[in-house]
Order: C-alpha cells, then structure tokens, then sequence
C-alpha cells in the first residue's frame, strides 16, 4: 500500500505539450517512481477514451497525469471517486471515466496500463476555471466547469492529489460504495452497442450492469454507454 503523501511528487509542470499522458508514459518507461505527475497549462493533444480529444483553453483546466505502480484494480473508478470529491455533492460519476455537473461533462478520466510491467498512467483532465464560451461549439452545450478562477488552480489540484491518495489507499468496496452512491447511470435509460434498457448498477468488479428491454441481464467491463438519446 502507497503512503498517501506520494501522489504529485515529483511533479514536471509543461507550459505547452501534446498530451500529459503521453509525458507520463514515457517517464513510466524510464522508471519514473510512484507518483510522478505531470501537469501543463496547454494540451495540444489532449485525449479521452475512444480516441477522442479533450478540448480546455490554455490554463484553465486541471491536465494531469500520474505514474501508478502496482494499480489497484479499480484504479478508474477509484479515480472517479476523488474527482467528484473535488466537484462536490452534487457531482455524478457516469460509468466508466466521466463526471457530471448538472447532466454535463466536467472532467474526464484516461487509465492507460501496462499490467506486465505492473504499471499504469493516469490522466486527468476538470474544467476548473473553464469558462464555457471558451469551448469549441460542438461540445460547449455538453460541458459544465466548476467556476473557478485562474489562482484557485493550485489549491484545486493539491486538493485533488489528497483525495486520490485517499482513494488509491482506500478498499475496493469503499470505492464501489462511493460510486454506487454517486451513479449518473442507475436507473436512467440507456443505449449501448449491443441494444438498450436501463441501467441497473456497478458490480464487485467494477463493471455495469445493464437490464435490456427485453429482460436480458448484460455486464459491461469496457465500451460506451449513452443516457437516453444523448450521447
């Protein structure tokens, strides 16, 4: 178990770079210790899951990204966890990686691991101080930003580091409880690949679990899931 105080150090800041994720995986490669964040002011690349981009003016999100040695299996979710901590109550976790202000996005989640070599990278990316005209116009109707401004960044981020080392620490089923208690998907309509019905909570593995219109049970482990008619 990781002692709570070594998430965020050491810390590389970039002024301008492609992606965090992409610096963090390289750094992972070389050996980088458990903790390592990179942080920047400017993605250029920025990436979500199911390669799209993550769009924030420069600095005025949260984009960072952390070395995790031997992750915890529930890492996403676990990660999920600490970010709605940081968005307050009202904050939803939308199943696997998204988190919801109001019905809208306003932080992402990106794990990309490397079970052999028993790492993983971490990206995070919240619309702190995000001001949402800023946003391109296909997805500003869809982003939501905690309001922040420019000198709340630092504490927003030391805030989020504590809650991540709680939650890395805590136990998978005080994870599961804390996102069960905080699901944007139970009981809403859903759409996914394979058909559509509702969804019926998270599993012991993390995993959502869905009941079809037709009275079908099906557990998802990975893949993209739409409330209602919205993607």
């Amino acid at each position: 178990m990781w002692a709570l105080t070594t998430l965020g150090r050491p810390r590389v800041h970039l002024r301008r770079t492609e992606s965090t994720n992409n610096v963090a995986r390289d750094l992972a490669a070389r050996g980088a210790v458990h903790g390592t964040m990179v942080t920047a002011e400017q993605q250029t690349a920025g990436r979500g899951r199911q390669g799209r981009s993550w769009h924030a003016p420069p600095g005025d999100a949260l984009l960072c990204s952390w070395v995790v040695r031997d992750p915890p299996p529930l890492l996403s979710l676990a990660a999920g966890a600490a970010v709605a901590e940081l968005c307050g109550t009202q904050a939803l976790i939308k199943w696997p990686n998204d988190v919801l202000l109001g019905g809208r996005k306003v932080a992402g989640i990106l794990v990309e691991a490397r079970p052999a070599e028993r790492w993983a990278v971490l990206g995070i990316g919240v619309n702190a101080a995000v001001a949402l005209e800023d946003l391109p116009a296909e997805i500003s109707g869809a982003a939501a930003t905690l309001g922040l401004g420019a000198a709340d960044l630092q504490p927003a981020l030391e805030q989020l580091c504590a809650a991540l080392g709680r939650w890395l620490a805590a136990s998978g089923d005080q994870v599961l409880a804390a996102v069960r208690a905080r699901d944007a998907l139970y009981g809403r309509p859903l759409r996914w690949a394979e058909g559509s019905g509702t969804g019926a909570g998270i599993d012991a593995a993390g995993r959502l679990i869905l009941a079809g219109d037709d009275g079908s049970r099906t557990v998802l482990d990975a893949g993209e899931v739409h409330i209602g008619g919205l993607a």
